[in-house]
């Protein structure tokens, strides 16, 4: 095990550290909270072990993190806001590179702490899910003119439903590894009956109607830091996954996992449908935000591109529960099925609410 201390030492902070201390709730050595002085004043920073498992290239990894940074640091200072609050400003080692491995072969970045702030696992109120829509809003909109073809696709493909489904799908249908396709011949059917969902975003982007831009691709309500006085969104974090993609790919995965009226995993499908109000709350905040930056095209696909990921996701679920449970982490032997039933009732409800939706969205952009 490496010593941390040791490994601190190799990063450029300010002062020496004087205290550090595991933080979050993943993986105990994953991430510390480290406290600094030069005497005077206190610094503190966020370290963490890069999981090298998942990601293999950290060199373009980070490569993309540092060049969405610092453009973002530039963008936000130049509309007059806080950039040492409304990103994240990662820090370079003591030799001036973008992380650092240690003798074991384990990657450590840093970035400096936000202070004064607080995230949330689950939306509560339509307020707290609107914040989340300017959060990531802002992000679109200071990222709209960047290069995004310039990134490293971390992902490959990673929201190309199509490929999801001819590459994945199909195969794991006729393959049928885990001998579970005959219990779950209603959901198969469900994913091939909306086989022309699929390529709907893809063909877009190859007419191009649809602009590749800079995506986060894990919109998650708690990968946005609220201030904890004002509880106004402040910044969006974990950017490991930011890579070239489609702005509806966040906006429809935010609806996905923020407008369920159920957890994910909830069996009693009874329980699931989308949330309107969310719905609307966060497309007002996305939209006040990111509105002008985005085409015709881009606004006439957000309310599907709400049903499209959920639909995508359901259809990961009921793939993997075909190949035996290989990729997502269940807790008991349906878990994946659970979850693909869920999404795919979500999706039934979208669909039957599509053109209140568009409704919504007209509402908001005129």
């Amino acid at each position: 095990m490496q010593n941390i201390g040791d490994i601190i030492k190799k990063f450029d902070f300010i002062g020496e550290c004087v205290d550090y201390k595991v933080m979050g709730s993943g993986n105990i050595n994953s991430t510390y909270l480290v406290s600094c002085t030069n005497g005077t004043d206190t610094f503190k920073y966020v370290l963490q072990k890069v999981n090298t498992n998942v990601f293999g290239n950290i060199d373009a990894l980070m490569n993309n993190i540092f060049s969405v940074t610092s453009y973002l640091r530039n963008e936000i200072k130049k509309a007059g806001g806080d950039e040492n609050r409304e990103t994240l400003h990662f820090v370079k080692t003591a030799d001036g590179k973008n992380y650092y491995t240690a003798e074991n072969g384990d990657c450590y970045r840093a970035y400096v702490f936000v202070s004064d702030s607080v995230s949330y696992d689950s939306v509560d109120n339509a307020e707290l899910f609107k914040q989340s829509g300017v959060a990531f809003g802002k992000f679109q909109r200071y990222l709209a003119d960047f290069p995004a073809d310039t990134l490293f696709e971390t992902l490959p493909d990673f929201h190309n439903t199509k490929l999801r489904y001819s590459n994945e799908f199909i195969p794991a249908l006729k393959n049928n590894i885990s001998g579970r396709a005959d219990v779950c011949r209603e959901e198969i059917d469900f994913v091939v009956s909306r086989k022309s969902y699929c390529p709907r975003l893809v063909n877009l982007i190859e007419s191009g109607d649809l602009p590749l831009r800079v995506t986060h691709n894990d919109t998650k309500l708690n990968n946005v830091m609220f201030d904890k006085k004002s509880g106004k969104a402040i910044c969006v974090i974990d950017l490991d996954t930011v890579m070239p993609g489609l702005a509806l790919y966040d906006f429809g995965d935010s609806i996905r996992f923020g407008a369920n009226t159920a957890a994910e995993d909830e069996s009693d499908l009874s329980k699931v449908s989308i949330n309107l109000d969310y719905f609307k709350a966060y497309a007002e905040g996305f939209l006040s935000q990111a509105g002008e930056s985005l085409n015709d095209a881009e606004k006439e696909n957000l309310a599907f591109s709400a049903l499209l990921m959920t639909f995508e996701c359901g259809m990961r679920f009921l793939t993997d529960y075909l190949n035996g449970d290989t990729y997502f982490r269940t807790e008991y032997p349906e878990h994946n099925l659970v979850r693909a039933k869920n999404q795919f009732a979500l999706v039934a409800d979208m669909e039957k609410h599509m053109e209140e939706m568009k409704s919504i969205i007209n509402a908001i952009v005129k």
